[in-house]
């Protein structure tokens, strides 16, 4: 009776000791696919060319601003934009970076 107890024991540590490597063999996997996650949206922050609030500049257009900082929508973002000539050094505008897609 004491061996087959001996036996339980010896059968429910393994398992124990199985099911916490287990976790935390889980666990590593789900840090390093978060880490690499958080390397590619930094590295889509730093290759970004220009701030998403954007003031502009003097003898800057919409259109010289859209190719500078790769938005093709800044008249449809920025609502308070009426007349996309009438663009002054000082105006504040909202740019959203869209990189050029590879066909």
């Amino acid at each position: 009776m004491k061996k087959s107890w001996a036996l339980i024991d010896v059968a429910s540590w393994g398992i124990g000791v199985a099911l916490l490597v287990l976790i935390l063999i889980g666990s590593i996997s789900a840090n390093s696919v978060s880490e690499e996650a958080d390397v590619k949206g930094m590295s889509q922050l730093l290759n970004r060319p220009c701030d998403e609030i954007y003031v502009v500049g003097e003898g800057e257009t919409l259109h010289t601003i859209s190719d500078k900082c790769g938005d093709p929508f800044i008249l449809e973002r920025n609502p308070h934009i009426n007349d996309p000539d009438d663009v002054f050094p000082g105006l504040v505008i909202k740019i959203i970076f869209s990189p050029a897609r590879k066909l």
